[in-house]
């Protein structure tokens, strides 16, 4: 067994959020001296803060493909979920209510959608949509539609899609890893990235949507400008890093993937070609997600069970379950930044004890 001492730990759970990129830390640490003034007032001060806001601002908006009068800002993602649903909803009140979106979708998307009627379309058993099956969702009193740019369970990628409705993309996942695909409304979580706790949500002009944030500025509570900072200058970095980084973790998450798929009766989910470049999932039968979890824990290795969302109770993940594959035993492997190769060919040969031990 690996030491359990945090110098030897590998954590391979990147899809929940990942510790503070290293130029981020030294960003947000730099911020709390120059940029603690408020930036609406007028002192010298309060303008330097306000000299590092417009350029963190600038910095995310280009970042996202959006402009910066477009970009609203949350404590977190799933509050911009809410408030990208909320705020179509309302602004399109007279349309309708009615949401569309993917069965696999986030749970802070589907709870955001379920706060009024919605349809929630199915998926194939790599876990992706058909675009045909989102536009006959469609019905008159449809006011939004909701996809996710590429499955945080399973990493698939969504199809490029074009609706008669505003169309909002869940790229939390992708941003900082993958292209961006079209959007009417866009979510992100800095925590993907290497940020701290804040989501974007940008919506385009001309899409009616009314802010159910009291603040103008389109932030709920007090404006952190350290975090906005940090969050900027981590996007920076993890994007200039992206199409090295792409290249280095696919043939690692290839190496998980065989060699999970070597074991028998475990089945390797999603798709093995569009999908994101550093998370694979897959099912192992006669053995509980709990304990993998907990068996990779003990060796030094971190990885995930269950719902992405909703992992502290181990309930089966919605995901898999309108994918139609096995939900028993599933584990989800993403790699950070810092994963390396010796990790995954450990990692890999740890797979078959493990599971042995535990089936045994």
């Amino acid at each position: 067994m690996v030491s359990d001492s945090a110098s030897t730990r590998v954590n391979l759970d990147a899809a929940s959020g990942l510790p503070l990129h290293p130029l981020a830390r030294e960003a947000w640490l730099a911020a709390l001296d120059d940029g603690w003034a408020d930036p609406a007032r007028l002192y010298s001060s309060s303008r330097r803060a306000r000299q590092l806001l417009d350029g963190a601002l600038s910095s995310l908006a280009a970042q996202l493909g959006c402009r910066v009068d477009e970009l609203h800002l949350a404590p977190n993602g799933s509050q911009a979920v809410y408030g990208g649903v909320r705020g179509v909803r309302s602004a399109r009140a007279r349309v309708g209510a009615h949401v569309v979106h993917s069965a696999i979708e986030h749970s802070t998307v589907l709870h955001a959608a379920a706060e009024g009627p919605a349809t929630a379309v199915p998926v194939d058993l790599l876990g992706r949509v058909s675009v045909d099956d989102l536009a006959a969702a469609v019905q008159a009193d449809t006011v939004l539609a909701c996809l996710i740019a590429a499955s945080h369970e399973v990493g698939t990628v969504q199809p490029p899609t074009e609706l008669p409705v505003p169309v909002l993309v869940d790229a939390c996942q992708v941003v900082g890893r993958a292209p961006l695909p079209q959007w009417d409304l866009l979510v992100a979580s800095a925590r993907k990235w290497g940020g701290p706790a804040l989501g974007l949500l940008a919506v385009r002009t001309g899409v009616r949507w009314v802010s159910p944030w009291p603040e103008e500025d389109g932030f709920p509570g007090s404006l952190d400008l350290p975090s906005v900072l940090a969050a900027a200058v981590a996007l920076e970095a993890v994007a200039l890093e992206r199409v090295a980084e792409d290249a280095r973790l696919r043939p690692l998450v290839a190496r998980i993937r065989a060699a999970a798929g070597a074991i028998e009766d475990v089945e390797v989910v999603g798709d093995p070609e569009d999908r994101l470049p550093h998370l694979v999932t897959f099912s192992v039968l006669y053995v509980d997600g709990e304990s993998l979890v907990r068996a990779f824990d003990e060796a030094g290795f971190e990885v995930s069970s269950g719902s992405s969302c909703t992992s502290s109770v181990l309930e089966p993940s919605h995901v898999l379950v309108a994918m139609g594959v096995s939900t028993h035993g599933s584990v989800r492997v993403s790699l950070t930044r810092d994963t390396t190769a010796d990790d995954v060919d450990r990692f890999c040969a740890l797979l078959p004890e493990v599971v042995a031990r535990l089936r045994s």
